[in-house]
């Protein structure tokens, strides 16, 4: 299985990421939450996908975290196995996609999943992290989320939004006057991911609004050298949190 070549994963986890397949198969068959032409494309556009936010944000034990717009559980349900000690809501404002997440997630056996038909602006809840998939612009996302995030700070990078989208997002993040970008191709190989790009940002509490962060400029490894493991394109997005002070924090301390 192609996670295994890329992750260290334990008896468990592989086991669940094995019955991954056959219930999305089954499940898309009755409700169509991933393209049928795609299905085959499983765990390279999907699962990987969304699990190249492990790569970038090894979550801490005890972490909560919101995904947004899940569909049919992507990113949530993929990190939700991956990160077993961690709590993840997975909301979506179509209840049949919801069912989906839902009925995958019991079957998996994730008692760290919560599942609910609700839209962003409805969810009052507190959390470390926000993640998303290309779920809708990143002005309307940032407006939406803002009030989720938690002030109390666990992990080694602030709290934020995490968002994978790909792209011309030129004009997307033209409110974002001073974010920085990284190319996905540092971390990543393959030609789908060239035009990929990472964006940094800072939320700053007393201006109730997200700005730059001045990251410490590391080069990464190149965790995936499978070629064209995905055929679709994504940039990871980061919009990071930290309430405390109004100056720009140091980050990264330790990400590779």
């Amino acid at each position: 299985m192609i996670i295994s070549d890329y992750f260290s994963l334990s008896d468990r986890q592989a086991e669940q990421f094995a019955q991954l397949d056959g219930l999305y198969r089954d499940w898309n068959s009755k409700i169509n939450v991933i393209s049928r032409k795609d299905i085959d494309n499983l765990y390279e556009h999907h699962v990987l996908h969304s699990l190249a936010i492990a790569k970038f944000l090894p979550f801490q034990p005890g972490s909560s975290i919101m995904d947004v717009g899940t569909g049919g559980g992507f990113p949530g349900i993929p990190l939700a196995i991956f990160f077993p000690e961690c709590q993840f809501l997975l909301i979506d404002s179509i209840g049949k996609k919801i069912k989906v997440a839902t009925e995958i997630a019991t079957a998996l056996g994730l008692t760290n999943v919560c599942c609910k038909q609700e839209r962003a602006e409805e969810e009052k809840q507190k959390f470390d992290f926000v993640v998303s998939r290309a779920v809708m612009p990143l002005p309307d996302l940032v407006k939406l989320v803002r009030k989720n995030i938690s002030y109390k700070q666990r992990n080694a990078m602030p709290n934020g939004l995490v968002v994978l989208k790909g792209g011309d997002l030129k004009e997307e993040l033209r409110p974002f006057k001073y974010a920085e970008t990284t190319p996905c191709s540092q971390w990543f190989r393959g030609e789908c991911l060239r035009a990929s790009k990472l964006y940094i940002f800072h939320f700053n509490r007393k201006q109730n609004d997200f700005r730059d962060v001045r990251a410490q400029k590391k080069r990464p490894h190149n965790f995936f050298t499978r070629k064209n493991f995905l055929r679709i394109g994504f940039e990871a997005c980061f919009f990071l949190c930290n309430p405390a002070t109004s100056s720009l924090p140091r980050v990264y301390t330790n990400v590779e």
